[in-house]
């Protein structure tokens, strides 16, 4: 698995939210300086994320970005799942019989202990760890 640029910004976007006071709307060319991301390519990820409720948007004058939930309630996991999709290291663990051969192949359990431990650990990874807050 290889995180995209899109994954990468995301990260950087929402830890720099997840730094800020909760109560603070932080605008979306701050955030973009901030991090070293072009506000375009931003705005498109954090509309995703407010679709799904990471981020809450408020528009007009004072209108911004803050964290959908506490740092602490927000997974690496969620984020990164949130651009990239699910974490699939190898198509046959996508869904069970997707592949001919996945009860006899013997690295079919490789994949999946590795798609299992991938997840676990940006699970147990929170904004409030990124944040340092």
């Amino acid at each position: 698995m290889e995180l995209t640029r899109k994954g990468e910004y995301a990260i950087r976007g929402i830890v720099y939210l997840a730094t800020q006071p909760e109560d603070k709307v932080c605008l979306l060319s701050d955030i973009a300086s901030a991090v070293e991301v072009p506000a375009t390519f931003l705005a498109k990820i954090f509309q995703q994320f407010s679709k799904i409720g990471l981020v809450k948007s408020y528009r007009g004058t004072g209108g911004g970005f803050v964290l959908g939930r506490s740092a602490d309630k927000i997974t690496l996991l969620e984020v990164v799942e949130a651009v990239e999709g699910a974490i699939i290291p190898n198509r046959c663990v996508v869904n069970p019989g997707e592949c001919s051969r996945d009860i006899s192949c013997k690295v079919h359990p490789v994949w999946k202990r590795v798609q299992e431990q991938v997840r676990d650990v940006l699970e147990r990874v929170t904004l409030e760890d990124l944040a340092g807050v």
